[in-house]
């Protein structure tokens, strides 16, 4: 690289603003996270999608939720809830079935057999998400999570 090249390098702004650096910083860390997590799932045959799914049901307890508002709960989007269902149903992960009171309605509720994968996941993710974010102090934690709620309710 020819010094004139490189003097303009070094003087070039790295970012627009202050956002967009943040903005950035956050897309790679959560790529990065993502990638871990999917490393971690992918001996089980999950997706990361999956699993939000399984502990979203896991967390509506026998009762389930209707497949609708399973997408409005979900981290990422699914354009095709259907589908993911469909999938994971065949499996064994959840069973679905039309609501008693208002038949348009189609409630999914986890199975064992998807309780059992929890099970099985729950202490590798929290090993995982420990070891990632080891370098943060609990007082740190607590506010990254404030500064990160705050930021998606802007």
């Amino acid at each position: 690289m020819t010094p004139h090249l490189q003097g303009e390098i070094k003087q070039r702004k790295p970012f627009v603003s202050l956002e967009a650096e943040v903005y950035l910083n956050l897309q790679r860390t959560a790529d990065a996270l993502a990638r871990k997590e999917a490393a971690v799932l992918k001996p089980f045959g999950l997706s990361a999608t999956q699993y939000n799914v399984l502990r979203i049901l896991r967390g509506a307890g026998k009762a389930g939720l209707p497949c609708g508002e399973i997408g409005e709960r979900m981290i990422t989007r699914d354009p095709d809830i259907t589908r993911l269902l469909d999938r994971m149903e065949k499996r064994g992960l959840l069973q679905r079935a039309r609501d008693s009171k208002d038949r348009r309605v189609v409630i999914a509720r986890i199975l064992r057999r998807g309780l059992d994968l929890l099970d099985e996941l729950d202490a590798p993710l929290v090993g995982l998400q420990k070891t990632l974010l080891k370098g943060l102090k609990a007082e740190e934690l607590r506010t990254l999570s404030e500064l990160l709620e705050r930021a998606r309710g802007a």
